[in-house]
C-alpha cells in the first residue's frame, strides 16, 4: 500500500528521496506493480518528471531510457524482429502502454519472455548513485539486495547481435512453459537463456559456436519441474527451440 507519493523534478531529488532508511522508498515508473493491492507499505518516488523515457540509438547500441514503455520499445524501428515478438508476449496491447522496461526488467520472474531475451543480449543496466554499469545477468539473482535506495537510468542492448525467440505455452496469449531466446555476435559468441520457470531466466550458454547448447539446457532445466510441466518435458522442449531458434538465426 502507498503512503506517501512524490514527484520529483530532478534526478538528485529522486535519489535522495530514495536514499531514506525509513520509509521505504521505491521508484514508481508505469505503476503495473507498485499499484496493485499489497499488505506491504512504502513511499513512491513518481519518476515522470526525469526524461528517463528516451529511446536512441549510438553507435551499434539500443539504449533505452529507463521509463520507456514496453510498447514504445515494440515501436522502436531499431529493434530485432525476435525482440519485438518478446515484448509482444510479455504483455497485452494496454500493459504495454503502461509498463516501463526498467520496471518489467526488475519484477519479471521466470516466465517473463522480456526478461529472458533481455538476458541473452548481455544488456547493461546504468544504476545510479553510484553511475554502475552491470550486466542485467549479474544483477538479476542480486535485485532485492542491489537495488535499495538506487535507480535504474538507462539500459543499453546491442544491435550487432541476432536474436531470436521461440516459445510453447498453453495458449498463444498465456506466458511461456518455456521459452529460449539467443543471441549471436559476428565473433561467433552465442548466448542461450531459458524461461518458463522459477524466479528468473536461466543464462545456458555464454561462449563461442553452438557445441555447448544442449549441454548447457540440460544444466540449466534438469529440475525444472512445477506445476506447469516436468522437468523432462523442459528439457525435451528447450533443445528443440534452441535448435529452431539456432535455424532462425542462419537463415
Amino acid at each position: 500500500m502507498i503512503l506517501e507519493y512524490h514527484r520529483p523534478e530532478t534526478l538528485d531529488q529522486a535519489l535522495e528521496l530514495l536514499s531514506r532508511d525509513n520509509p521505504r522508498t521505491l521508484p514508481l515508473g508505469g505503476g503495473t506493480v507498485l499499484n496493485s493491492p499489497s499488505s506491504e507499505e512504502y513511499d513512491v518516488v513518481d519518476l515522470q518528471l526525469l526524461k528517463l523515457n528516451k529511446i536512441s540509438k549510438k553507435g551499434n547500441l539500443l539504449q533505452l531510457g529507463a521509463t520507456a514503455t514496453l510498447q514504445s520499445l515494440y515501436d522502436n524501428t531499431h529493434i530485432p524482429t525476435a525482440l519485438a515478438d518478446a515484448v509482444h508476449h510479455e504483455a497485452a496491447y494496454n500493459l504495454r502502454h503502461m509498463a516501463t522496461i526498467a520496471g518489467s526488467l526488475v519484477s519479471a520472474d521466470g516466465r517473463s519472455p522480456l526478461s529472458a531475451a533481455f538476458l541473452a543480449l548481455d544488456a547493461q543496466l546504468t544504476i545510479l548513485p553510484e553511475n554502475e554499469k552491470i550486466g542485467y545477468g549479474d544483477l538479476l539473482p542480486l535485485r532485492a539486495d542491489r537495488l535499495p535506495k538506487r535507480l535504474i537510468t538507462q539500459i543499453s542492448i546491442p544491435l550487432q547481435a541476432k536474436l531470436a525467440y521461440h516459445y510453447v505455452a498453453r495458449s498463444p496469449a498465456d506466458l511461456p512453459i518455456v521459452c529460449v531466446a539467443l543471441a549471436q555476435w559476428p565473433s561467433g559468441r552465442t548466448r542461450l537463456s531459458l524461461g518458463g520457470f522459477g524466479y528468473a531466466p536461466s543464462l545456458a550458454f555464454d561462449g563461442k559456436g553452438v557445441d555447448g547448447l544442449n549441454p548447457g539446457v540440460e544444466n540449466a532445466f534438469s529440475h525444472a519441474q512445477d506445476e506447469w510441466a516436468s522437468a523432462e518435458y523442459r528439457l525435451d522442449a528447450a533443445k528443440t527451440l534452441a535448435q529452431r531458434c539456432l535455424k532462425h538465426i542462419a537463415a
